[in-house]
């Protein structure tokens, strides 16, 4: 395939529904550094960018602080066309996996319930903006339509 065919097919991105965020602060970050809060594929699978758990300046309530950022991830899921059930995948990225977990677990269970999806943990040492203590990147797969 030559240069120019390959530039006049249409990308997977130009084919796909891409949602930015509904905060119109949020989509300024965005449209700055060049990501959105998900992509949903022709072929119906749906990827969110990593959604930071934060801890405000002299909170120490992880648990709250997960349960909000799984509200977020439910309600781009939501925009998405998808549900809880329809994670396939979790990658999540912490800078304590020890005090993390179980915070995480808790509040993951009222979402997720069996046939869990994949998921892995990673510990790693720092997350943008510095004040986020895990990352979670979430697969969906859109159940096909007839």
């Amino acid at each position: 395939m030559t240069a120019s065919a390959a530039t006049a097919q249409t990308s997977a991105r130009d084919r796909a529904t891409v949602l930015m965020s509904e905060s119109e602060d949020m989509r300024a970050i965005q449209q700055q550094i060049g990501f959105n809060d998900a992509i949903v594929t022709d072929d119906g699978h749906v990827y969110l960018s990593g959604i930071v758990v934060s801890l405000a300046p002299g909170d120490s309530d992880i648990e709250s602080a997960f349960a909000e950022t799984y509200t977020e991830i439910g309600t781009i899921l939501e925009r998405a066309g998808a549900g809880w059930g329809d994670i396939v995948d979790i990658l999540s990225f912490h800078t304590d996996l020890s005090s993390q977990m179980e915070p995480m677990i808790a509040v993951q269970q009222r979402y997720i319930a069996e046939p869990f999806p994949a998921w892995t943990a990673i510990q790693i040492e720092r997350l943008i903006p510095d004040q986020g203590i895990t990352e979670i990147k979430i697969v969906a797969r859109i159940p096909a339509r007839n």
